[in-house]
């Protein structure tokens, strides 16, 4: 998956004599401006890549108790099935977490000095502080990995139709999610470690931070509309609304959806969606991993399982933790 659409991309096999432009244009799946930002450099595509997995990766972790768990399919052309043609709150996560992470590996690239386009944050270190400490060494340019994101991400999308603006306005979410939670890393300098100066950078952080924000960001998604701006006349006259005027308006940082979500509780071939029967769920718990809710009412099977666990550990000096493995039988409850 590259940006936001599932791709055929591994059955496309690069030749090695041909140059990085020309393999970028053989990828059909990616528009025009898409291949064009893909040939800028060799890592270029490397750097989407691992920021789709990132996005693949922390949805699967995200939603790994619910009834939809994120599932991917590698036969597919689509790699999340047919889930994203349904506009719900959970097409909109996809969006968001996608987006934010090639905006997040294109960034790291970037101070890695992997990406010719781009290094350090060179606005970071002309910056003034009345603190005891003052701006140096790399700054990661997020303003630089949102850039590309925006332009390689959005190139899909159509802004006159309501599902575009929905996805424009997901894919922004995500990269917004990244630049307020960047971290101030700061190392000390002077003589004898007298921290007379610290020297601060800012840096990315854990994807899994964003992943968390955005996962609260779903929880209170707005469903949203096609509305007529009429005070726009000669701007773009649509944009999107809450469906009701008692929902707050949804800011630059929220997840919109257009439709209700699909039912996961039951297998659907044609749309990807595996169903929750043979699901592993918690008996005691009350929350989505419960197998109340989990198994959507039909219950739940029980069986003695046996498992092995580490038991017998001990400290020993200095510093490790030895342990024995053990043969345990558990019970799991697995859905109906």
């Amino acid at each position: 998956m590259l940006g936001m659409h599932g791709s055929s991309g591994s059955a496309v096999e690069f030749n090695p004599m041909s140059s990085h432009k020309d393999n970028c244009n053989r990828l059909d799946y990616l528009v025009e401006r898409q291949q064009q930002l893909c040939g800028l450099s060799e890592n270029v595509l490397t750097a989407i890549s691992t920021g789709a997995k990132l996005g693949i990766d922390e949805c699967q972790h995200q939603f790994r108790n619910s009834r939809w768990n994120c599932s991917t399919f590698s036969n597919s052309s689509n790699v999340f099935g047919g889930v994203l043609s349904v506009h719900s709150r959970e097409t909109a996560f996809v969006y968001a977490i996608s987006a934010a992470g090639v905006a997040y590996a294109v960034t790291r690239a970037c101070s890695r000095g992997e990406l010719n386009e781009c290094s350090c944050d060179p606005r970071a270190r002309v910056r003034k502080t009345k603190k005891k400490w003052k701006w140096g060494g790399c700054s990661e340019d997020i303003r630089f990995g949102e850039k590309f994101s925006k332009e390689f991400v959005d190139a899909r999308e159509h802004g006159d139709a309501p599902e575009g603006l929905m996805n424009l306005h997901n894919n922004e979410a995500g990269r917004r999610s990244i630049r307020s939670r960047m971290e101030r890393i700061c190392k000390c300098h002077g003589m004898s470690g007298s921290c007379s100066v610290q020297v601060c950078w800012r840096k990315l952080p854990p994807f899994r931070v964003l992943g968390d924000a955005l996962g609260q960001a779903y929880e209170g998604a707005t469903q949203v509309k096609l509305a007529e701006n009429k005070r726009r006349r000669h701007a773009r006259g649509k944009k999107l609304r809450a469906v009701s005027r008692e929902i707050k308006p949804p800011n630059r940082t929220d997840l919109v959806y257009l439709e209700d979500s699909p039912d996961y509780c039951e297998r659907n071939d044609t749309m990807g969606i595996l169903g929750t029967r043979g699901r592993v769920c918690n008996r005691t718990s009350p929350g989505l991993d419960g197998c109340r809710l989990l198994c959507c009412g039909r219950g739940h099977n029980t069986r003695m399982k046996e498992v092995e666990d580490k038991c017998q550990c001990r400290f020993v000096w200095c510093c490790n933790v030895e342990c024995k493995t053990c043969r345990v039988r558990r019970d799991e409850h697995t859905c109906k």
